[in-house]
C-alpha cells in the first residue's frame, strides 16, 4: 500500500512539474523577453550600438553634474544636429551662463557678474596692484559688464573661447565623449532609468564609467557615469525637437573688445 502511495505522489509531482513548466510556473523568466534583445550582446557591441543610436538621434535633453577640475558643474542642455541651448552653472550664480547656438553662430547669455571677471584685463595686464586712479576704469567696466547683463551677446568666430563654449552645443562632440568608456569593458546588471528596462556597460569595472543602455525600443544612452567619479548625466528627449532660432535683436548686444569671456568659466 505505501509502494502504491508512494508511486502515486511521485506521478502527481512529475504531472505538476510538467504543467508548471509548461505554463512557465517553474521556468526561469528570459530576462531578455519583450527587450530589444541588447542583453544577450557582448559590452563592446552593446556600446557601439548606444553610440549609433545617440549619433541617429535628430534631438536629446542632457541633464546632470560634471566635475572638473575640483569644481563641480550642473548642465542641461537640448541638443540637435544644427544647435542647442541651454544652461551651464555652478555653486555660484554669477558663474552660471546660457549658450544659444543656431548654425554657426554662437550666442552667450550671463549675469553681469560673469562678464565683470574678465572686464578691463587683457593677456599682457601687469601683477602689480592697480593705482587708485585706475577706480575710474574698474567703474567702466563694471558698467559695461552692466550692459551685457542677462543679454546675448555673439560669440565671434575667431574668439579663443568659441570652440570651447560651441563643444557644448555640439550633439555629436559631446556625445561621442560622454559615451566613450575606459578600460576593458564588461557587460553588467539590469536595471531601469527613468522607468525603462536598461542593461549597464561598464569600463574598467566601473573605474572607467558606466553606462546604461535602453532594453525597450531603440539602444539609446539613457544614463552615464563618467570615469573617476567626474559626474553623472541622464540623457532623455531621444528624437524630440524643440525650437532653435536667433534671438531678436532686441535681446542682443555687440561683443565688446574691451571686455573678455572670463578664462576661468
Amino acid at each position: 500500500m505505501r509502494t502504491r502511495n508512494a508511486a502515486l505522489v511521485g506521478a502527481l509531482c512529475v504531472g505538476l512539474s510538467a504543467a508548471l513548466t509548461a505554463c512557465g510556473g517553474a521556468a526561469a523568466e528570459d530576462p531578455d523577453a519583450g527587450t530589444n534583445g541588447l542583453g544577450k550582446l557582448e559590452a563592446p557591441a552593446i556600446q557601439d550600438k548606444a553610440r549609433a543610436a545617440a549619433r541617429g538621434a535628430e534631438a536629446v535633453h542632457l541633464s546632470g553634474n560634471v566635475v572638473s577640475q575640483g569644481r563641480t558643474y550642473r548642465i542641461d542642455m537640448r541638443l540637435k544636429k544644427n544647435g542647442g541651448t541651454g544652461r551651464v552653472s555652478s555653486s555660484s550664480d554669477a558663474s552660471a551662463f546660457e549658450l544659444l547656438r543656431v548654425g554657426d553662430e554662437l550666442y552667450l547669455k550671463a549675469p553681469a557678474g560673469f562678464w565683470a571677471k574678465g572686464a578691463g584685463a587683457s593677456p599682457s595686464a601687469s601683477a602689480a596692484p592697480a593705482p587708485k586712479a585706475s577706480s575710474s576704469k574698474a567703474g567702466d567696466a563694471a558698467a559695461a559688464a552692466g550692459k551685457l547683463d542677462d543679454k546675448y551677446v555673439k560669440v565671434p568666430s575667431d574668439d579663443p573661447s568659441y570652440q570651447q563654449f560651441k563643444g557644448f552645443t555640439d550633439k555629436d562632440v559631446l556625445l561621442d565623449g560622454l559615451l566613450g568608456l575606459h578600460g576593458t569593458l564588461a557587460r553588467g546588471e539590469r536595471g531601469s532609468v527613468g522607468g525603462v528596462r536598461t542593461i549597464r556597460v561598464t569600463g574598467a569595472k566601473g573605474g572607467g564609467g558606466t553606462l546604461d543602455v535602453s532594453l525597450v525600443g531603440t539602444p539609446y544612452p539613457l544614463r552615464v557615469q563618467r570615469a573617476g567619479g567626474a559626474g553623472q548625466l541622464e540623457l532623455d528627449g531621444w528624437g524630440k525637437d524643440f525650437p532653435l532660432a536667433v534671438p531678436a535683436k532686441s535681446q542682443t548686444v555687440d561683443y565688446g573688445k574691451q571686455l573678455r569671456i572670463p578664462s576661468g568659466s
